[in-house]
């Protein structure tokens, strides 16, 4: 996927990783024939994590037609692990351990950034998911929901008068999506609310609920993976001491416990969500919104529904008085090599992602019309915020040497100790997902501000206990790391086209750490991090930083250097469509009509 070559000290080799992904994208020519002329009351362009959400409630809640299309295949077989049919696949998307195994696979697109001007001109991966399921059956499940103050921020930044997107209305759907699968509740927020007759812990008030019991999207908080020590295995085959003592430490340097951080108290560090479920599954909004309308061999139970996975979409078809109307849409069967024509007969719904929107609208001929035609797109609607206002999460890992033999080093690695792997591995098939391959392993974490005058949080911290380079390859010795980003950054970049084939690959350029401000807060993260790894709770565990010959923490110039040398993107894209600059606050694409984006372009 990468290369990747970095000393760290004398006791780290240089890794190297090459590069399996060619240079160009080649694709066999077009057919012409155009295969179908269905209509359907709503064409859904991708089924990743916005996708999937929506076509289930369309079909759920209305008796209208919905087509979803993806480019990408089933994941673990429309949510159903079926062990006849999906044997050597399905782990892949379950095991929550298993997180890193469809990066730079057939189920990812493997995007990557132009060179980064500030980042010593580095290609930097932009995995996302091409699969059913989308990205989320990708990612690392931490389940963050958002700051309420950027919600807030967005009520008074987007006043349309349709919706309003403040915290107090967006929080009812959070919970109605949320199951929460923690075994016991969370510390109260005030007092102690155990039932007097059994001491057993009540219910929260309803007004200091901020979890839902009862949606599709199961979620896992951390603190459970405390309760399980596994008594009678090896300590290496046990919950890690090392979650604890980061959120001891970050205690100690004077932050905030939170139990919660998706609750009433989001500042602090302490147990994450993860989005796994009671059984030690990943809950991919394939498994949590998708499997619902699916039979066993993952076709769909509704008549409303036609599912067509492996159709990549390649423009949407405008007609109407004016010629803005979106009417439907062509795609490719990538299997059949195919063209078909679908009709919507009251809206297209692009789900596509901060990545794939903007360059079908772009390939539609809607967005910057100088652009458009430098790249030969008739052009239908000038729109200059289209692929414009990129923003993407930049972060770094602050690694060091762990002393005692308490990290994921042995079960991460073949080597030397190959049966800890699969025994971990056999847990979790034989026991219904129990042991360490049922977490994702970011159990702990926080969220702080920089300093004063600093509104609500603007770093976020993972640990995990394990040293890695680049995504999956655990270095040879017992090792901790502690990533840390910032989360409001004023970088803005662009998303272009550099053809008007939409399977040519955009040209995506976050144009990281392009602002001052930005510099100077990864910098502080930098520092704090250090500062929290190096308190009282880890000396009894920390060893040498393994970038303690490569950086003077002292010297601002030297961190700066290090950063831009050794950051990468969190894989969070956003707002290349806008809301309030391309779209109006319901996702309707303002200039057109029954155009609507729903997914994170908008955000």
């Amino acid at each position: 996927m990468y290369t990747f070559s970095r000393s760290r000290s004398a006791a780290v080799r240089q890794v190297q990783i090459k590069r399996t992904k060619p240079n160009f994208v080649w694709h066999r020519p077009l057919s012409t024939t155009i295969k179908s002329l269905k209509a359907y009351d709503y064409i859904v362009l991708g089924a990743g994590s916005a996708g999937s959400v929506l076509t289930n409630r369309i079909v759920t809640q209305s008796d209208s037609s919905v087509l979803l299309l993806d480019a990408g295949s089933h994941g673990a077989l429309g949510g159903k692990k079926s062990l006849l049919t999906n044997l050597f696949e399905f782990w892949k998307f379950s095991m929550p351990s298993a997180l890193t195994e469809n990066l730079a696979s057939k189920y990812d697109w493997q995007y990557e950034t132009t060179p980064q001007k500030h980042l010593n001109d580095r290609v930097i991966d932009q995995p996302r998911g091409k699969v059913l399921g989308g990205s989320s059956n990708l990612n690392a499940m931490v389940y963050v929901r958002g700051h309420a103050c950027d919600f807030e921020r967005w009520s008074t930044e987007v006043t349309d008068g349709e919706v309003s997107w403040s915290y107090a209305n967006v929080l009812p759907y959070f919970k109605r999506a949320q199951q929460d699968a923690t075994p016991f509740p969370p510390v109260p927020l005030l007092g102690n609310l155990a039932a007097p007759d059994t001491g057993a812990p009540g219910p929260l008030p309803s007004m200091l609920t901020y979890k839902g019991s009862d949606g599709p999207l199961v979620v896992t908080n951390g603190s459970s993976f405390s309760q399980a020590k596994y008594p009678g295995k090896p300590d290496l085959l046990g919950r890690s001491p090392l979650f604890d003592v980061f959120v001891k430490a970050a205690m100690a340097c004077g932050y905030n416990y939170t139990p919660d951080s998706n609750g009433y108290m989001a500042e602090g560090f302490g147990p994450l969500d993860q989005t796994v479920t009671r059984s030690g599954e990943r809950c991919s909004t394939e498994r949590a919104y998708l499997a619902p309308l699916l039979d066993d061999r993952g076709r769909p139970s509704s008549p409303q529904l036609t599912l067509s996975p492996n159709s990549q979409v390649l423009r949407i078809i405008f007609g109407g008085t004016n010629g803005t109307k979106a009417i439907g849409v062509e795609y490719l069967d990538t299997k059949t090599n195919q063209k078909h024509k679908v009709f919507a007969n009251k809206e297209v719904i692009c789900s596509l992602g901060a990545i794939g929107s903007p360059q079908l609208l772009m390939c539609s001929g809607v967005g910057p019309a100088e652009h458009l035609r430098a790249v030969d797109v008739e052009v239908v609607l000038d729109s200059p915020e289209v692929g414009a206002n990129l923003q993407d999460h930049l972060e770094f890992y602050m690694q060091y040497h762990c002393t005692q033999p308490v990290s994921l080093y042995p079960v991460g690695n073949w080597l030397p100790t190959p049966w800890y792997r699969v025994l971990v591995g056999l847990e979790w098939f034989l026991r219904g997902g129990a042991g360490l391959a049922g977490s994702n392993q970011f159990e702990t974490g926080g969220f702080i501000r920089t300093g004063a005058g600093v509104k609500h949080p603007n770093l976020q911290f993972h640990f995990i206990p394990g040293a890695v380079v680049g995504q999956s390859e655990f270095l040879p010795f017992h090792a901790f790391q502690a990533h840390c980003g910032t989360l409001r950054p004023t970088s803005r970049g662009t998303l272009r086209l550099q053809s008007n084939d939409p399977r040519q690959y955009p040209l995506i350029d976050p144009n990281y750490l392009s602002t001052e401000e930005d510099v100077i807060e990864m910098r502080q993260g930098l520092r704090l991090t250090d500062e929290i790894i190096r308190s009282t709770p880890f000396d009894e565990y920390r060893g040498e930083a393994l970038f303690e010959k490569d950086m003077d923490l002292t010297d601002d110039a030297s961190v700066d250097a290090w950063i831009r040398s050794n950051s990468h993107s969190a894989y969070h894209p956003c707002a290349t469509c806008a809301m309030g600059r391309v779209t109006d606050s319901v996702g309707r694409v303002v200039g057109v009509d029954s155009l609507r984006i729903v997914d994170a372009s908008i955000m």
